[in-house]
């Protein structure tokens, strides 16, 4: 009777020649080829060449090694199935027990930025194939494709056998790892070849992998961890405080993309689920800070705060006067990290590495998944859109200001601005009127000769008439409703300046 064999093919080596050595203490006959055979043999591992089971050499510089009936033969036939039995007995097939394989380094090579010709030889062909026979023929046939399994699997060797549940676990996990490896050549080549995917497409292959488990969800009820995508940089580094929540990720998504908008001005962006509570533009990181804390100081308790600039030691002493759960900006000094670090031990000091930029916007839902391109909004053009009433170019930067605030504020949303700052923000109302009373009433006297912009149209002219109340010296809104000339006859017999930008920008 021929003794069992493990089929032994992987590029990473870490522990393999142990767990090799383990199995052939276990009566196993080891089979392997090129590198891993010499790498094991080298290890005092006794093994036989796979050119000795199928009678060929590798061909094609190596890119044939395995794919011989004699090794996918021996792995796919089924134990006491009389065809297959027949199949093996003629053509002189022995049974492959075990097989362990890991995959060259694809994704490595493409974070690399190879050229082309070095990232295609390291597709894997004969590995996946192996892979992919070994876990469906898991009732016969155990794989192993991670080497964090090589203990456990040689001590259920060692005790009699792999039982067929951790047959079926190490087939799930090796199709999981086939499934990975394809979806990740897929969007590497895709990229070396100049054919990215679009939101169109009718099917999508998205690779990505967990960054790490969070203590729970939104809630404490619900599970939840981060992934990236693998071929991806982080877009931030954390340096300090606890560990980073759902709740303070999904926040610092809004925080990322407003240091996108605002990344030609020296501004800070406060934020509080998920919309800003406050944001400024000013000559220092720290004046923009105190211009943006003044818009709604009770909101940004507890909530985080961004920077465009560098954070230093005199605005760090400004922030550890007040709890967020965050502080971020591309640069922070070392011994202004020092001292938040004393000071507000639990704070996170993260800084932006502006490497990580996603094409989609993917949001999962009981109707399935609502994929769409992740693009900055665009910005007004004096060019394109038109003025009702006197054009205020005198306050076109404040307008610009207003409208970049209200695109990162939930919908519906509302931005008060004067002199670069936001003086109230009404962001996550049902209705439009309700919103900009409430930026209103948090502005106070700050709305008289204010700018303001709104997200979306005006469905009716109420809030124009709020605003004209309340002393606002000019609006900027896309327009597009059915009743637009209402509202624009309103706005003239106010005597207000309104821009229709012609673009919705809105944020659910």
């Amino acid at each position: 009777m021929d003794r069992p064999k493990a089929l032994i093919s992987v590029w990473d080596k870490e522990g393999i020649a142990d767990f090799a050595s383990s199995l052939a203490g276990a009566g196993y006959e080891i089979v392997s080829s090129s590198g891993t055979a010499k790498y094991l043999r080298d290890s005092g591992v006794p093994v036989t060449e796979v050119l000795d089971v199928t009678g060929l050499p590798s061909i094609l510089g190596g890119r044939v090694k395995t794919l011989h009936p004699a090794i996918m033969g021996g792995i796919l036939a089924r134990r006491g199935h009389a065809g297959d039995e027949a199949d093996r007995s003629a053509h002189g097939i022995s049974l492959i027990d075990v097989v362990v394989c890991t995959l060259y380094p694809f994704e490595e090579t493409a974070r690399a930025n190879a050229p082309r010709d070095e990232l295609i030889e390291k597709i894997d062909i004969g590995g996946v194939s192996l892979i992919r026979a070994a876990a469906k023929n898991y009732a016969h046939v155990t794989v192993v494709t991670d080497r964090a399994d090589y203990e456990p699997v040689a001590r259920a060797i060692a005790s009699g056998g792999t039982t067929e549940s951790m047959r079926k676990d190490l087939a799930i996990k090796a199709f999981l790892v086939t499934a990975s490896y394809d979806a990740t050549i897929h969007e590497g080549l895709a990229d070396a070849l100049g054919r990215s995917e679009g939101t169109d497409d009718a099917s999508r292959v998205i690779p990505i992998r967990r960054v790490q488990k969070l203590r729970y969800g939104e809630n404490p009820y619900q599970k939840a961890s981060l992934y990236m995508p693998t071929l991806s940089n982080p877009a931030f580094v954390q340096h300090s405080g606890k560990e980073l929540s759902y709740n303070n990720l999904l926040d610092l998504d809004t925080l990322l993309k407003g240091n996108a908008i605002f990344k030609d001005a020296c501004a800070c962006i406060i934020v509080k689920h998920t919309t800003p509570c406050g944001a400024a533009e000013a000559d220092t990181p720290a004046e923009a800070y105190e211009r943006a804390l003044s818009c709604d100081p009770v909101s940004a308790y507890g909530g985080i705060v961004g920077f465009t600039g560098r954070l230093d030691a005199p605005l760090a002493e400004r922030l550890s006067s007040h709890f967020f759960e965050i502080a971020a900006a591309p640069e922070i000094d070392s011994d202004a990290m020092e001292f938040l670090k004393s000071k507000r031990p639990n704070m996170r000091l993260l800084t932006i590495t502006g490497r990580y930029t996603p094409r989609d916007q993917i949001i999962s839902g009981r109707s399935g998944f609502l994929i769409q391109e992740e693009t900055l909004p665009p910005l007004p053009d004096r060019a394109n859109g038109r003025w009702v009433g006197p054009p205020r170019d005198d306050l076109w930067g404040d307008i610009l200001f207003a409208w970049r605030t209200a695109s990162l504020t939930k919908s519906n949303a509302i931005v008060l601005a004067r002199e670069g700052a936001s003086v109230g923000i009404g962001g996550g109302f049902t209705n439009r009127v309700d919103a900009a009373r409430y930026a209103i009433s948090q502005a106070g006297e700050r709305a008289k000769g204010a700018v303001m912009a709104s997200d979306a149209f005006f469905p009716f002219p109420d809030t124009v008439e709020a605003a004209a109340e309340a002393g606002i010296a000019a609006i900027i809104q896309p327009g597009g409703s059915i009743r637009d000339g209402d509202v624009e006859r309103r706005a003239s017999e106010l005597g207000l300046s309104m821009f229709v930008g012609g673009t919705r920008t809105f944020r659910h």
